[in-house]
């Protein structure tokens, strides 16, 4: 099976990730996936252009945000609230806050 790969979130630099949640669109994912835990592509796209979501979804996979793996032709999506808390502590509790 197909797997993307992740960052170790030890790698990450903290202008990486605000720079992903910069985007109302990308910031949009983060909100919805906080709220259903795990969520497929479709879940989140809505009337977005499916090209310009794939962008959005590999910014947020890259910068250690989101974990996305593979079943079949569905890509489920969680956030990686747990490891940037560690990484990050406070930051995601504050992103969220705001939203």
């Amino acid at each position: 099976m197909p797997a993307y790969d992740h960052p170790d979130l030890t790698t990450l630099d903290i202008v990486s990730v605000l720079r992903a949640l910069a985007d109302p669109v990308r910031l949009d994912i983060v909100k919805r996936l906080h709220s259903m835990g795990e969520a497929n592509c479709a879940a989140l796209v809505g009337k977005r252009p499916k090209s310009s979501m794939s962008h959005h979804f590999q910014v947020l996979r890259e910068s250690g945000i989101v974990h996305t793996r593979i079943e079949g032709v569905q890509h489920h999506n969680s956030l990686r609230r747990q490891e940037l808390d560690e990484r990050f502590p406070g930051l995601m509790a504050a992103v969220l806050a705001a939203i």
